[in-house]
């Protein structure tokens, strides 16, 4: 905490303090005048007295001053001489009033002293009640900094955990939510191709009701289902290994555009089973970035399967590289259906698929796109798409490497 000194709590309280001792002596000072003035006033009332008063009272003295004169020879003070009404005070009178005066003074210093500091104990209470309410489990309770002493750190600091803590069990409900929704997705995904598994191999059980040709279609049918659920499981593994940071890369030197070639070569059968034509457009002949090959190549692997799924009714996929910003930029271009804005939001997200694509031709596993996502963050990159009249696109932006340039 830099807060200025005349903001802290110590300075307050030597501010209260002399304020209080100042305030005292003021109180003192004219508590005694007062006295001193009533004295006089009392005193001097003699001066208006009437002549056969004054004639009465010097009487009185004289007779007074007879029996003075023989008592004084007769009363000892407590030193063992004779008291003198005429002597002046004693050191007795004098330690009683400054005993007096010293009593007075504590007494008043104390009232000032917590009256001047009384928002103190005010703000203690408020910051001991917000934490009794903040203990009990109300998260959403906050409690007023008044001024930037530590009284005001403190309670920024409790506000500032209960905040803490507000959004930690906040994230643990969305764990539990995303846990649980994910469990239903694995479980929805893995039991459909399993029952179409169990099905079909029963159905070629039956071999009296069953030609060969039969019996052959549904073994392949049932072979497909379980490519199918061999490559959700393998994708469920990749993707709890990418979430959890348990993948080590091998970083390389790749040239992107012999890469990108090398890929849509091995992708030639799935664009012609599909009749698909595909582009791919630069005007580089080489642009180099620092990859781990294997993971880069499943990542522009995925992207390029979802072009083929859903852009068979746009008969092509287009790709293009480019360079910008010291970035290498690929975007692949399927010209299907459209993705409508809601869903592009979420099209990133694992086992999130848009509506109506959960068919047995197109609906994968809903977690290619998540895990291209992963692995190209994993290379400091990103990844966006958009869908208008102009096609559905995904475009890729990773750090150009120099040639020949050190890691």
């Amino acid at each position: 905490m830099k807060n200025s000194i005349f903001k802290s709590f110590r300075f307050e309280i030597v501010l209260y303090s002399l304020l209080s001792l100042v305030y005292t002596i003021l109180s003192e000072a004219t508590l005694f005048f007062g006295i001193y003035l009533v004295y006089h006033v009392v005193s001097g009332g003699e001066n208006n007295l009437t002549d056969q008063e004054k004639i009465g009272n010097s009487l009185n003295n004289y007779i007074l001053d007879n029996g003075a004169a023989l008592n004084r020879y007769q009363t000892q003070d407590s030193q063992g001489g004779f008291f003198d009404p005429n002597m002046p005070p004693g050191k007795g009178f004098i330690f009683v009033v400054v005993s007096i005066a010293l009593i007075v003074g504590v007494v008043l210093f104390t009232v000032y002293f917590l009256l001047l500091t009384r928002k103190f104990g005010t703000y203690l209470e408020k910051i001991a009640g917000g934490i009794s309410v903040i203990s009990a489990g109300d998260f959403n309770a906050r409690i007023d900094i008044d001024n930037d002493d530590e009284f005001g750190f403190i309670a920024s600091k409790l506000n500032q955990m209960a905040k803490d803590i507000e959004q930690i069990i906040e994230n643990e409900h969305k764990s539990e939510y995303t846990k649980n929704e994910l469990i239903t997705s694995v479980a929805h995904d893995l039991r459909t191709p399993l029952t179409s598994i169990i099905g079909y191999l029963e159905l070629v059980s039956d071999k009296e009701k069953l030609t060969p040709d039969t019996k052959q279609h549904y073994i392949e049918i049932a072979y497909s289902k379980s490519k199918r659920l061999e490559k959700l499981i393998e994708d469920l593994f990749a993707y709890t290994n990418f979430s959890f940071g348990e993948v080590t890369m091998e970083l390389s030197e790749i040239d992107m555009v012999k890469f990108i070639n090398q890929l849509l070569d091995e992708f030639y059968p799935s664009f012609q089973e599909s009749g698909l034509e595909y582009e791919f457009n630069t005007n580089l002949t080489s642009a180099f970035v620092a990859a781990d090959g294997n993971l880069l190549a499943r990542a522009f692997a995925n992207l390029i399967s979802n072009a083929i799924k859903y852009g068979r009714d746009g008969k092509s996929v287009k790709l293009k590289l480019r360079k910008e910003n010291n970035k290498v930029i690929v975007s692949v271009t399927n010209y299907g259906n459209l993705i409508p804005e809601k869903d592009l939001q979420n099209i990133f997200e694992r086992f999130y698929r848009v509506e109506g694509s959960r068919s047995s031709e197109t609906g994968g596993t809903g977690l290619g796109l998540a895990i291209a996502k992963s692995i190209i963050q994993m290379h400091g990159g990103t990844v966006e798409a958009r869908s208008d009249f102009d096609g559905t696109v995904f475009e890729v932006a990773l750090d150009e490497k120099k040639e020949g340039m050190e890691e």
